[in-house]
């Protein structure tokens, strides 16, 4: 078992604009409306590489700073971002260009298109250095970017941003990849448990076999499995509501991550 500490959350989703404007939503305090995402303008890229960057970058950084915008600066600040497809709006534009007799190909949308160019983004935009990690795990995307994100905080004894961000697929990927909304999610955990600057203690480890935790609001079930990101939202609402629980999140097929929310 694995006990770490959840110091800020950041929040990106239709109806859910950012964690401090979310958590009376998350509360059940107030009504849930899922009302598109206003315009991703991430504040820490200047306007000229705003322009060449992404929908999936924009959302991955925006959600980011969500986070970190609540605590004070962090030193030695590792990452994960956890993203299940990466980016399919450049994976459907380069895939369309080589269809083209002169396959036209941008050089903007290759670089774009590795899985870590959000997390390349992110870690010039804000000028930290350390190690970054970039993963995929299927429907078990957050799952696997928790586990890692908390074994690297106690390893490391350095603080851990989990950044777990899908995005829908453009026609005709959207007829194999069922993603049906937008959601980022990150976290700010580290393995300081006693001290009182905190949203929660959590405790993680994995589990065979157990029915996935489900959120009651039917629309908030519907987002939950819209996207592998979304997968969080039954820890969210335990974080916003300060409720002590256990929570089953999806992970491996056979294997479900269990999260126990032991103090907030």
């Amino acid at each position: 078992m694995i006990r770490v500490a959840i110091h800020a959350v950041g929040l990106m989703a239709p109806g859910l604009p950012g964690w401090r404007e979310s958590v009376a939503v998350l509360q059940g305090m107030t009504p849930y409306r899922q009302e598109p995402l206003p315009p991703l303008k991430p504040a820490m890229l200047k306007p000229n590489e705003r322009r060449r960057t992404t929908n999936t970058i924009k959302l991955a950084l925006e959600v980011s700073a969500d986070a970190l915008d609540q605590v004070p600066m962090q030193d030695e600040l590792l990452s994960v971002f956890a993203s299940t497809h990466g980016d399919l709006d450049i994976i459907n534009q380069i895939c369309t260009a080589l269809t083209q007799d002169e396959r036209p190909v941008s050089p903007t949308q290759f670089h774009n298109s590795v899985h870590n160019a959000p997390a390349g983004y992110w870690s010039i935009a804000a000028g930290y250095q350390q190690t970054s990690t970039s993963l995929a795990g299927s429907d078990g995307t957050f799952s696997a970017g928790l586990l890692d994100a908390a074994t690297q905080t106690v390893i490391e004894n350095k603080p851990v941003l989990l950044v777990a961000y899908d995005l829908p697929a453009p026609a005709p990927l959207n007829e194999v990849i069922t993603i049906d909304s937008t959601f980022a999610v990150s976290l700010l955990i580290s393995n300081q448990v006693e001290g009182k600057d905190n949203l929660g203690i959590i405790d993680i480890e994995t589990q065979p076999d157990l029915l996935e935790s489900k959120m009651q609001h039917a629309q908030m079930e519907a987002q939950r499995l819209a996207s592998p990101a979304a997968r969080s939202l039954p820890l969210l609402e335990a974080l916003a509501a300060r409720n002590k629980t256990i929570l089953n999140l999806p992970y491996l097929p056979d294997l479900n991550l269990k999260v126990g929310l032991a103090q907030c």
